[in-house]
């Protein structure tokens, strides 16, 4: 099995032991154990649910710092679309790209660009790949949908679009084209991406459907925001960076792939609840005429992300206006020809899957486990309280049959068990032996 990695980690110091991210977790991941939370990596999708609803921020995500830039004699930013939603104001992509200059970076290129030439490839495949299948096509843009899949809707992986993400086909060429303008080495330069979630400092560092990554660093929105927003302020006359279109920048949020392809039948779901159910009526065979499915965990797509700054509702509000003001300019750029070929956009190997719900590798020990789970889930209460530590009872069924729990840790079947004891001893209180007792003759 391929190894397992993750963003979203636990400050064991901050976490009280309260059970709010495991009533979140969409793929039921952490449990409460001596008092703080554990993470099961083999579960876990880097979705950040729990991120946003700890109360105690015990949960974060890692990126990298940024003074890791000063390793690089050439620095290119890789600023995620919906970066663009996150300062008021701003009617101008090229603000925001003059400030990442301003910051450090000597040069910028747009995820939003390689969007465009994403859409395009997307639009080409689309008709032959839908010959192949049996239902919907997914996007595979959103890594959090990726994985997930992999774990609970394993069969479904054919069904997933195996090209590179946006970010990672402007990495390549960022890089390629740094290498041609300045002389340098490729290790000699910097190729760093902005991003609004954990899941996507996941896919880039441990590629999906690759072995090695593209960038050498990834800052989040919140990170770089600090250093981002002094710097707008102070622009007045930005530098004309931008080489994407609002049908690139449009990415940020739920619905702006499928429009970007151009695809009619398409349905565009964001929310990670959303998106179980989705999948859940792809797999029962209820959405096989529709022809492609956006899927994005976060609600609200990219603008929506953890490590997002801005609302939102207000952030794509944003671009949106950004996009009257920049009409259909630049719409048809693309990213150089020779990074499109399906040799660079298809992945190199469909990421190995490993359903959470299987409980064993021999079928017949798994149906026997099953069964028990079953029964024993039939005696517990059924109320998904969580005191137990566990997100569900069937949950703590199934690690009770496992052996990672007891039956005791369910404080109903623990009361339970208190008053039996309670109604032997008070039996032992009054019982006499017989040469102590009267018997009856």
């Amino acid at each position: 099995m391929e190894s397992i990695s993750h963003s979203v980690t636990l400050d064991a110091d901050k976490c009280k032991g309260c059970i709010n991210c495991i009533k979140r977790c969409p793929t039921e991941a952490i449990r409460v154990r001596n008092g703080k939370a554990v993470i099961m990596s083999d579960h876990c999708i880097d979705c950040g649910e729990c991120i946003r609803i700890c109360p105690n921020h015990a949960k974060k995500a890692i990126s990298d710092p940024i003074s890791i830039m000063k390793n690089f004699k050439y620095k290119i930013a890789l600023p995620a679309p919906s970066l663009y939603g996150q300062f008021r104001g701003n009617r101008d992509a090229n603000v925001i790209l003059t400030a990442l200059i301003n910051i450090g970076f000597d040069d910028i290129y747009e995820v939003a660009l390689a969007a465009q030439s994403v859409s395009d490839y997307t639009t080409e495949i689309l008709p032959g790949a839908r010959a192949l299948l049996h239902g919907p096509l997914i996007s595979s843009a959103c890594p959090v949908i990726v994985k997930l899949i992999s774990i609970r809707y394993p069969e479904l992986m054919d069904n997933v679009l195996k090209i590179i993400t946006p970010a990672e086909l402007a990495a390549i060429a960022a890089r390629a084209k740094a290498v041609e303008e300045t002389g340098l080495k490729p290790e000699e330069i910097g190729v760093f991406f902005i991003s609004p979630c954990p899941a996507k400092i996941t896919a880039l560092k441990h590629r999906i459907g690759y072995n090695e990554p593209v960038v050498d660093g990834i800052f989040s929105f919140s990170e770089l925001y600090k250093s981002l927003l002094p710097a707008v302020a102070k622009i007045n006359e930005p530098k004309d960076l931008s080489k994407a279109g609002i049908r690139g920048i449009e990415w940020s949020y739920s619905g702006g792939e499928g429009s970007a392809i151009g695809e009619n039948l398409f349905v565009a779901v964001d929310g990670i609840d959303n998106v179980i159910r989705v999948l859940d009526e792809i797999e029962n065979d209820k959405l096989s005429n529709v022809r492609f499915i956006e899927l994005n965990a976060c609600p609200g797509g990219c603008v929506g992300g953890c490590l997002a700054v801005e609302n939102p509702f207000v952030a794509r509000a944003r671009i949106q206006r950004l996009g009257i003001t920049m009409g259909d300019k630049k719409c048809n750029n693309t990213v150089d020809s020779k990074f499109l070929e399906p040799k660079i956009l298809n992945w190199e190997k469909t990421p190995e899957c490993h359903s959470i719900l299987s409980l064993d590798s021999d079928r017949g020990t798994a149906m026997r486990k099953l069964a028990d789970i079953e029964a024993l889930y039939e005696t517990l209460p059924s109320i998904d309280c969580g005191s137990c530590g566990a997100p569900s009872c069937h949950a703590l069924a199934e690690d009770i049959i496992k052996g990672t729990a007891l039956e005791s840790d369910c404080v109903f079947k623990l009361r339970e068990r208190m008053g039996t004891l309670f109604h032997e001893m008070a039996e032992l209180q009054e019982y006499m032996p017989p040469p102590f007792r009267e018997v009856k003759q």
